[in-house]
This record gives C-alpha cells, sequence and structure tokens, in this order.
C-alpha cells in the first residue's frame, strides 16, 4: 500500500525528507553552490575555502557521533532539535558574515546539522514508520538530498547575487521542518527509545543512503580478548580506506565544482547553477541504483562506481568550459557517487552481519573524513598549481579506491 502524505506515517516521511533537504541539499552542499559569490564577497583564496570546507566536513562527523550517543540515551528528540537548531544558527551566521572568520564559524556549524539529523530521522522513521514500509519510507527521505540541492540551484538561477537572503531562508526552513517532523513523529517511550542507527552522509551527496538498516538495540557487547579486538579492527581496515580515498577524490567537486564551471570554464552563473541542478537531480537517481551490487555483486559495484565518479571529475577537469560535457560530468559524478555511498552499505554488511547500523556509521565517518582532508589538500593544490591540476589529482585519488576493493562478491558472503 502506497504510503499516504495525509497519514502519521506519511507526514513523518514528507518531513524528514524536508529537513534533509535543508540540512544537506541547501546548507551542507549550499557551501559548494555558493561558492564563487563567497569567494568574490571575502576575497577567499582557493586554500582558504577548502581549509573552511574541511572544517564542515569534520563538523559534520563530530555531530553524528554526538546524535548517535544521544539516540542511545533515549534522546533522539534533543538530537533532532540539535540538528535544526545548529543548521538554523549557522544559516543565519552565514547570511550575516561580515568577516572570512565569520562566513567559516556559520559554514562549520551549519554544516554539523546534517550529522546530527541522518541519524535522528532514522529513529523517527522507525518508530513511526510500519516496519515493512520502512526501507522504502527511508529512501523517500533519503532522496530529499538531491531535492534539496536542486532547490538550491534553482533559486541561485532566480537571483545569481542573493546569497544572504537565500541562507536566511534556509535558517527559517530549518526550524520550520524540525517542527514538523517533531510533531509528526511517534517517538518511541523509554527503554524503546535505545537505539544505535546510521548517521549516513552523502553527499557530499555525501548524502544519506538509499535503504539504511534498521536501528539496532543496544546490547551488551562480549568483552574481547586482545587479539580478537585486533581482528576486529583490521576487518574494517580495507573498507574505511577505501571510504576514505573516495572522499578525499569527491571532495574536488562537492566543494570546488561549481566554482571550476565558473572561474575556469567561464561559464555564466545562471548556467553553472543548472549545472548543479543536474548533480543534485542524477543524485536522486542514483539512490535507485542499489540494484547494482545485486547485479554485479560488491566488488564489481564498487569498482563501477568509483570509476564512473572518477571519470565525472575528469571530464569537469577537461571540459569545464563545454556545456554539454559539464553537464554530462555532474550528471555521471552525481549518480555514481550516490550509488557508491549504497555500496558501503552493502560492504558493511559483509564485514560485520551483526553490527551492519554501526559498521556502516564508521564507514560514512571514514567517507566524510576524507572529505574533510580532501578539501584542504585540493584548495592549497589549487592555489599552488591550477584547478585543473587539482581536479586530476582528485581523480587519481578517487581511483585509487579500486584497489581496496572488497575481496567478497556478494553483502551476504562471510
Amino acid at each position: 500500500m502506497p504510503l499516504s502524505f495525509v497519514s502519521p506515517a506519511g507526514s513523518v516521511v514528507a518531513a524528514g525528507t524536508n529537513l534533509i533537504a535543508v540540512t544537506y541539499g541547501l546548507v551542507r552542499f549550499g557551501y559548494g553552490l555558493y561558492l564563487p559569490q563567497l569567494s568574490t564577497e571575502f576575497a577567499l583564496s582557493a586554500h582558504t575555502a577548502g581549509v573552511i570546507a574541511a572544517g564542515s566536513f569534520l563538523a559534520y562527523c563530530a555531530a553524528a557521533a554526538v546524535a548517535q550517543q544521544l539516540i542511545g540515551r533515549s534522546r533522539a528528540r534533543m538530537a533532532l532539535w540539535s540538528a535544526g537548531c545548529v543548521t538554523a544558527v549557522g544559516s543565519a551566521l552565514v547570511a550575516a558574515s561580515w568577516t572570512p572568520a565569520a562566513l567559516a564559524a556559520g559554514v562549520l556549524v551549519s554544516g554539523s546539522g546534517a550529522g546530527a539529523a541522518s541519524p535522528a530521522l532514522v529513529t523517527a522513521v522507525a518508530a513511526t514508520v510500519q516496519a515493512r514500509h520502512t526501507a522504502r519510507a527511508q529512501a523517500i527521505v533519503n532522496a530529499g538530498t538531491g531535492i534539496g540541492v536542486v532547490v538550491g540551484s534553482l533559486v541561485v538561477v532566480i537571483a545569481p547575487q542573493g546569497w544572504r537572503p537565500a541562507w536566511a531562508a534556509a535558517a527559517l526552513a530549518a526550524l520550520g521542518a524540525t517542527t514538523w517532523a517533531d510533531y509528526a513523529t511517534r517517538w518511541p517511550p523509554g527503554a524503546a527509545a535505545h537505539a544505535v542507527t546510521v548517521p549516513v552522509p552523502t553527499p557530499a551527496v555525501g548524502t544519506q543512503l538509499a535503504c539504511p538498516p534498521r536501528p539496532e538495540p543496544l546490547t551488551p557487547q562480549p568483552r574481547l580478548s586482545p587479539p580478537r579486538q585486533a581482528y576486529v579492527a583490521r576487518d574494517l581496515l580495507r573498507p574505511a580506506l577505501a571510504a576514505a580515498a573516495a572522499g578525499a577524490g569527491s571532495a574536488a567537486v562537492w566543494t570546488f565544482g561549481r566554482d571550476v564551471l565558473t572561474t575556469t570554464g567561464g561559464l555564466p552563473p545562471r548556467t553553472t547553477a543548472l549545472l548543479w541542478c543536474v548533480l543534485g537531480g542524477a543524485s536522486v537517481l542514483g539512490t535507485l541504483s542499489g540494484d547494482a551490487v545485486r547485479l554485479l555483486g560488491l566488488r564489481g559495484a564498487w569498482v563501477l562506481t568509483v570509476l564512473l565518479t572518477a571519470a565525472g571529475t575528469a571530464l569537469l577537469a577537461v571540459a569545464p568550459s563545454s556545456v554539454a560535457a559539464a553537464a554530462l560530468a555532474m550528471a555521471v559524478f552525481g549518480g555514481s557517487y550516490t550509488a557508491l555511498s549504497g555500496v558501503l552499505i552493502g560492504w558493511a554488511s559483509a564485514v560485520r552481519p551483526r553490527t551492519s547500523g554501526q559498521a556502516t556509521a564508521s564507514l560514512f565517518i571514514a567517507l566524510t573524513a576524507g572529505q574533510a582532508v580532501g578539501a584542504a589538500v585540493l584548495g592549497a593544490i589549487t592555489e599552488a598549481t591550477s584547478t585543473t591540476t587539482a581536479f586530476l589529482v582528485a581523480t587519481a585519488v578517487t581511483a585509487t579506491a579500486v584497489f581496496a576493493a572488497p575481496t567478497t562478491t556478494r553483502p551476504d558472503e562471510p
């Protein structure tokens, strides 16, 4: 039976989609969208712009970890409101920023909100939607990232220089979406709220994921002997390194994608905004590509999505002045990056079938930490050489994730 948006389940799905659209699409990835205007307004160098983006990625990781702890202590509502409030405060600070330092603080604070929103909404959906509809409901909520990117792009098309009103509107939208999500959720009482949920980023689109696992109840963990502890650490090392490499390379497009189209490609603002809209639309379609794992297996799906993500980055590097090539690059990157994120879920489940939620959380923190390092380093490379060189380096870094491909073929293999 399809979800009805007038039912409690449909209402929480609509509210969650709205909140993800704001926290991810409008705010977290809004920095990359508005970077050309921000660089002009505050005379930001490429290195400074990269460092600011890196701070936002790291703040996301910290917020995800804090939200995880709150939810584990029956404070999912607090995690939800923390997400909405920090997004609103940070966005308002960006809108009113008067110095590069104020801008950096606003970007850092607002970007952290997405990290808290993801686990809070996974809990909200699981508590409100019937079990047989949960995966489908999560997929709809996750599509909010791409929807937000598209909406943000269209705002730039309408008002290319109106970044301050846009960020102010995002602050109000964050509070409105949080209020709606809180009202629509049937929060579990007492011990029922204890759950370990998955802080899944996207996209840049880090994005949330297409079908995150259902929350796993907290259970006492057995004490492990030192040799077993070492094994448990090693089993996530390979996928964590792969995720970090993919994250570092993807930072080029998520942080500097529109800037390279504007500065190096010389394309007009409205054209580059529409190209960013293509990126968002492809990200939505990428959430539908979960069949890749079933058709190709984990290893094949990982190799394919990594190479396509690298190809999109490379095409943007060599042909930023061609609208057709740039549109293809944005579409390939957006869809493949989102699909790559989905492959990580299957990989986590294969490595840690009993604690797949916690394993997925670890891999996505590795992905986002890689983006933080990549944004800072690529900004420095751009300043020292050129944007083209930085994007080609990002392409190579992304491609290295192939060498850490899963050794398993299917998600359910031991």
